[in-house]
Parts: C-alpha cells; sequence; structure tokens
C-alpha cells in the first residue's frame, strides 16, 4: 500500500495542491476582488515584499551558510512560492485583514506563473547546480502545471461558491477532513519513504542542518512584512496580515517544483524541514504581536 502510494507521490501531491486551492476559491466572494482596488497600498506593499524583498533577503541569508547548491536553490524555490490558504487561516484566527491575505494569495498565485520557472532557472545557473550537467526548469511545461494546480482549481471553487452559496459549507466540510489526511500522507511518505517509493531520504542530520536555516527564512521573512508594512503607515491589522503573508509560503508547491519538474530531491528537503516549524512559528509570531499591541494600548490608556 504504501509503495503503491509512494509510486503515485507526484499525483497526490498536485491532488493536495490543487484542492488547498479549489478550498481557497470556495472562500473567495466577488467583493474580495473590490477589496483589491479599495486598499492598493497594503496591497502593493504586501506584493512587493513578497515577490522583491524576501527572495533578496533569501539570497543574502543563504550566501552566509555552506549548504549544498542543491539545498541552497532549495530554500530559494520556497522564498518565491505564493502563500496558500494556511496564511489565510493564521490570518482568521488572529482577526488580521483575511480579505487582503485572500488577495495576496491570489494575485501571488497567478504572478508565480511566470515569475517561479524564470527565477528558478536563473537560481540554477548562479548556484551551478548539476555537477557540470545543464539543469533547467521546463518554462512552459512549468506554467501550465502551476496553473492547472493553482489557478484552475480556485477559479472553479469559486464559481461553484458563487452557484451553490451557503450549500458550498457543506463541501468545505469534507474538504477539511481530506486535506489534513492527504498532507499527512505526503509529508509521511516524503520524510520515511526511501527514494524508490516516492520518499526524500532525508535524514536526521540534514534536518539538524537546515532547521535553523528555514526557521530564520520565517522569522527574518514575518519581520521584513512588519517593517514594509510600518515603514508606510499601514494599519497593525495590515502589518499583521502582510506578515504572515510573507512569512508562510506554499510548501507543496515548492515540492512539486523541486521534486516533479526537477526531480532533485535534495532540493525538496528544505520545504519537507520548514513544513515542520512554519505554521507553528507563523502563528506564534503573529499572537506575540497582537498580545504586544494590546499591552500597549493597555499602557496607553
Amino acid at each position: 500500500m504504501f509503495a503503491i502510494i509512494g509510486e503515485n507521490i507526484h499525483f497526490l501531491l498536485n491532488s493536495v495542491l490543487g484542492l488547498i486551492m479549489f478550498g481557497l476559491g470556495m472562500s473567495l466572494k466577488r467583493t474580495d476582488f473590490q477589496e483589491l482596488f479599495s486598499q492598493p497600498k497594503a496591497l502593493s506593499i504586501g506584493l512587493f515584499s513578497q515577490m522583491i524583498l524576501l527572495p533578496l533577503m533569501a539570497i543574502a541569508w543563504i550566501l552566509l551558510t555552506d549548504l549544498s547548491p542543491e539545498f541552497k536553490v532549495g530554500v530559494l524555490i520556497l522564498s518565491i512560492c505564493p502563500g496558500g490558504i494556511t496564511s489565510n487561516l493564521v490570518s482568521y484566527f488572529v482577526k488580521g485583514n483575511v480579505a487582503l491575505s485572500v488577495s495576496l494569495t491570489v494575485i501571488n498565485s497567478i504572478i508565480t506563473l511566470f515569475s517561479i520557472p524564470l527565477l528558478v532557472n536563473i537560481f540554477l545557473q548562479f548556484f551551478e547546480v548539476g555537477n557540470g550537467e545543464s539543469v533547467h526548469l521546463p518554462v512552459l511545461d512549468t506554467m501550465l502545471s502551476i496553473f492547472l494546480v493553482t489557478i484552475l482549481p480556485a477559479s472553479v471553487g469559486m464559481i461553484l461558491r458563487d452557484r451553490l452559496g451557503k450549500k458550498i459549507f457543506k463541501l468545505q466540510k469534507y474538504i477539511n477532513i481530506i486535506l489534513p489526511i492527504l498532507l499527512f500522507l505526503v509529508f509521511g511518505i516524503k520524510f520515511f519513504g526511501s527514494n524508490q517509493n516516492g520518499g526524500t531520504g532525508i535524514i536526521i542530520d540534514e534536518i539538524i542542518k537546515l532547521s535553523p536555516i528555514v526557521i530564520g527564512l520565517n522569522i527574518s521573512a514575518m519581520l521584513i512584512g512588519v517593517v514594509a508594512a510600518a515603514i508606510f503607515n499601514l494599519s497593525f491589522k495590515n502589518k499583521v496580515t502582510i506578515a504572515i503573508e510573507v512569512g508562510l509560503h506554499n510548501t507543496a508547491l515548492a515540492l512539486i517544483v523541486a521534486g516533479e519538474k526537477l526531480g532533485i530531491t535534495e532540493m525538496e528537503k528544505p520545504a519537507l524541514v520548514y513544513a515542520m516549524y512554519s505554521f507553528f512559528i507563523t502563528y506564534g509570531i503573529s499572537i506575540l504581536l497582537v498580545r504586544f499591541r494590546l499591552y500597549r494600548l493597555k499602557k496607553r490608556n
């Protein structure tokens, strides 16, 4: 059973990501797109932080390490992936600007259709991955794959919500049950399965080596979001939301790019280790920011 699932790991991973984006689409309303234009300042700062500041910071971060070229590119692939439904969920938990969070996720997902193939090929060349052999990400094939597992299911989810109305909540309940099971299967196979069975063969020493890097990336990414939002005097709610969106990335997409499209398991490992910590770190820091804000408000009164 485990071997059969492992042999179809890429199909399972694509299904998981498609289901994630379908769930995101079901949470979208037409009014959410009106929000895109009602708060262009916050949206622009969020996108700039995600698409420009974060990759630059990630490059500077890994240049200070002695990671292998494959690990370095794996970290960078993670840094250019958009947020996902998890970041929207954290924004909801801490009473952030959920409409802004969803808008950033959707727009960033569209942008990554073009940015991921371009930037990943630049990273592969810069870090000379492949021991002298030419390694590149197929541009058109990757764009099509990203479209099929992100934009298309999100669009279908949105159309269904528009057609079904409140009935969509029943469907969301089933997805909320199925998705954790599928995610558990994917990460279980990636962590514990052999290379022949869809796993990465990751070992404890690699987890220990990558942990401070991905944790540092997560924390510094959130810091970038907070600082950028503060410089432009955004509201506290928008600051927290942007920090969450910049800090929490779509691990499933990173695994697809590194594992399925490039076929280099070493590049998948940073995303796997990142997935161990990212939700808890992002949620924990967000709670601390909210409590610090409340403390300051009480102190003023």
